[in-house]
């Protein structure tokens, strides 16, 4: 069976999907031309999505404010957190959690991509992590997190996850721990080379 990854975003960044691909929030901002004083108050924490001067859409961080995220990191700040992940592109395994993801977004409309995985790979694999669990939440039991929870790709299939665990100091998980997300450094322009299926999804209350 193919292996699928799924991405979700604003219904209304679809023309720029399109156009551009998709890009990590850092670099959207630059794409905006935000200036640095606006983008150094976005990357610092998000509680509500952020519309930038060219009308894209950048999602909100309230699932993990500063105070919750604090106590599980290890080795950066909230602040150096929120950059780390700026500057990544995020993908879902499991369908389990994209559906959980839509229903949190229901507010306002959204796209759903499924992407061949396997050819993504073979074209980024060098800027490709994998993290075993949801990254941008820190909510109720928040796990232990840093810059090693993001494995390289070659890395995860060589060795599994010692490498979270090394950086960590942490319990090191077992082989059959699946991860939760992939992600691409930056951006990836070409997205619409791997897309095999697009849903929209209507806002509802």
């Amino acid at each position: 069976m193919t292996l699928r990854v799924y991405h979700i975003a604003e219904a209304e960044n679809w023309p720029s999907i399109q156009r551009d691909g998709l890009l990590s929030a850092r670099a959207l901002f630059e794409r905006a031309g935000a200036r640095a004083a606006d983008r150094a108050a976005v990357e610092k924490h998000r509680p509500a999505r952020a519309v930038l001067s060219d009308g894209t859409v950048i999602r909100d961080q309230s699932p993990m404010p500063p105070a919750a995220l604090k106590p599980c990191l290890r080795g950066l700040t909230p602040a150096q957190w929120y950059q780390l992940l700026n500057g990544k592109v995020f993908f879902w395994f499991d369908e389990d959690r994209v559906e959980r993801h839509l229903h949190a977004c229901r507010r306002t409309a959204q796209i759903a991509l499924t992407i061949d995985a396997e050819a993504l790979l073979a074209r980024h694999a060098a800027r490709a992590s994998v993290a075993p669990f949801n990254t941008g939440n820190a909510r109720r039991k928040p796990a232990v997190r840093g810059r090693a929870t993001f494995v390289p790709w070659a890395t995860w299939r060589a060795s599994g996850w010692r490498s979270e665990s090394d950086g960590l100091g942490t319990a090191l998980r077992s082989k059959s721990h699946k991860p939760a997300e992939l992600t691409i450094d930056r951006a990836v322009p070409d997205i619409l080379d791997f897309v095999v299926a697009r849903r929209t999804v209507k806002a509802s209350s």
